[in-house]
């Protein structure tokens, strides 16, 4: 790829990625940017090379600078991570393994648990925005968020907020396992 269209390229990328990460429609940013609606079409969509000027106050608007919008980066689309490379931690009857993580446009985490009967981890508040997704692939998890106790069975899925002190427990008589995403925000991770 020419380097001129790289640069377009990155920028329709992070346009598009700052501005959902915001929450923000199109409407929106333009009317904060001071640009069109089409003309950030056009950006998005990497159809146009925009002016500095413009590249200004979108990245104003996106409380975020100009070289952060222009920045190229040398992640490939495919990242595929071996198993010898996966982080894994252990503690009193308890294996969790960060398969793979994440940083841009927002901080994820992939994890592999298991515990075994008895066996629990504490997990501390995230920062408020946090969320965390998993399903339980074998046994029975026992969840604690804010006082309140849920049971996941095998095959069920939730979603949580993760901003407060949480425990998952194997109050069962098998081993469990579950795998879980977390997910959160960038700006608060830059906070």
């Amino acid at each position: 790829m020419h380097e001129t269209e790289a640069i377009t390229a990155a920028i329709a990328t992070n346009v598009r990625g700052q501005r959902t990460h915001r929450g923000l429609t199109l409407d929106a940013l333009a009317q904060r940017a001071g640009v069109s609606k089409g003309m950030l079409v056009q950006i998005e969509q990497g159809r146009t090379n925009p002016s500095v000027s413009t590249l200004t106050r979108i990245a104003a608007a996106l409380g975020t600078t100009v070289a952060k919008l222009v920045e190229v980066y040398d992640v490939p689309p495919v990242r595929v991570i071996a198993k010898s490379e996966v982080m894994t931690f252990t503690n009193a009857g308890s294996v969790a393994k960060l398969l793979v993580g994440a940083d841009s446009p927002m901080i994820l985490e992939l994890w592999d648990w298991r515990l075994d009967p008895g066996a629990h981890h504490d997990g501390d508040a995230h920062p408020p925005g946090t969320r965390e997704m998993l399903t339980v692939l074998d046994g029975e998890l026992t969840l604690t968020v804010h006082g309140r106790t849920h049971t996941i069975t095998e095959g069920d899925a939730l979603l949580f907020t993760a901003d407060r002190p949480h425990r998952y427990a194997n109050t069962g008589s098998q081993p469990l396992r579950f795998t879980m995403v977390v997910v959160e925000p960038k700006e608060v991770a830059e906070s």
